[in-house]
């Protein structure tokens, strides 16, 4: 039984088209994804404010709530929970040059208009976090944008989220690059500087995604731990990435296993999900994947959480403290092994 309460974004589970080539599965439709959710045993579900609100650029605000107020009945009769909702402003025509650091005014306000009606949505859905996935937040040219700018820009864009609503939580979700060349704040370091530098640090914290960290050159259980002691890990997804390549968001454990169980380490170690926390599994299927099989990624790697689970609960603590007090850290890296591999 896991200790963790699971969540899941209806992106993961997708037709298999990408940059290089068409789509390869059946769409399937939201409710069918929510029903089989629900089913696999996941308690919440993440939006991107199109997710929830189709076409949302051609609707009034009243009729944007009117659309988040639809879906939240498909969520209550399934029994689960919106964790939740991120403006998505890297696929839309207003946001080619970034979003809130988008060398054009008229775009800027257009990422705030965005902005306004996720916080919209996510009151209608019954939930109070907004993810900011800074995708295209930051330069392609390295001249073109002012880092020192660009950074104002974004910490202006959070004080006015703060400032819309009293009761929101704003989460950067932190990434080093790709689609754009160089980001702005993309590790988790960044996110608690930006965090410190608004008007209301206690309501803006971090999500941290292991294969962004390692697209950093970072080890996502450290990039966990630091957020975890200043109090600002609100949220994981976690996957798994084979090196510095494009974010490929594989199964969670399935290139790295003793990075995954030391992720699972350390949050089970601080109590992660004491306050309400879920882990999210931000997994997509290979593309070879067959539609009978579309949601065998999450099976997968919610199967691999748990095994590691298991495992961390049969860490030898006293072990580990003999070993670090003679020096014998080859000792503990193999009993580590052993453990991970079932070797008594």
């Amino acid at each position: 039984m896991s200790k963790f309460k699971f969540s899941v974004g209806p992106w993961n589970v997708h037709d298999g088209a990408d940059t290089y080539g068409p789509a390869v599965r059946t769409t399937i439709s939201f409710e069918d994804k929510i029903k089989k959710f629900a089913e696999m045993g996941f308690s919440a579900i993440q939006f991107h404010d199109d997710d929830a609100v189709p076409n949302i650029n051609e609707l009034t605000e009243e009729e944007i709530k009117a659309e988040a107020r639809k879906v939240k009945e498909i969520l209550d009769k399934y029994h689960l929970a919106a964790e939740f909702v991120a403006p998505r402003l890297w696929m839309d025509p207003h946001t080619i040059d970034g979003a809130y650091m988008s060398t054009s005014e008229k775009d800027r306000q257009f990422a705030m208009w965005r902005s306004y009606r996720s916080i919209d949505i996510a009151n209608e859905l019954g939930c109070d976090k907004i993810v900011l996935w800074l995708a295209r937040e930051g330069t392609l040219c390295a001249e073109s944008k002012s880092p020192v700018e660009a950074t104002k820009q974004l910490v202006d864009a959070i004080n006015k989220m703060l400032q819309y609503d009293s009761k929101i939580k704003i989460l950067i979700e932190p990434k080093p690059n790709e689609p754009i060349d160089r980001s702005i704040c993309g590790t988790m370091g960044h996110v608690l500087a930006v965090s410190a530098a608004t008007i209301d640090p206690s309501r803006v914290g971090g999500l941290l995604e292991s294969a962004h960290a390692v697209l950093a050159g970072l080890d996502p259980s450290h990039e966990i731990g630091f957020a975890l002691a200043m109090n600002k890990l609100w949220s994981v997804h976690l996957n798994d990435q084979n090196g510095l390549k494009f974010d490929q968001d594989k199964s969670f454990g399935v290139e790295n296993l003793r990075q995954a169980f030391n992720q699972i380490k350390v949050l089970v170690e601080n109590n992660y999900g004491a306050n309400g926390e879920y882990v999210g599994l931000d997994v997509k299927a290979m593309r070879s994947t067959i539609d009978k099989d579309s949601y065998k990624h999450l099976e997968n790697s919610l199967n691999i959480v748990k095994a590691l689970e298991e495992k961390v609960n049969k860490f030898d603590y006293d072990y580990q403290k003999q070993c670090v007090e003679r020096r014998d850290f080859e000792g503990l890296e193999m009993y580590v092994m052993k453990l991970l591999m079932g070797i008594e």
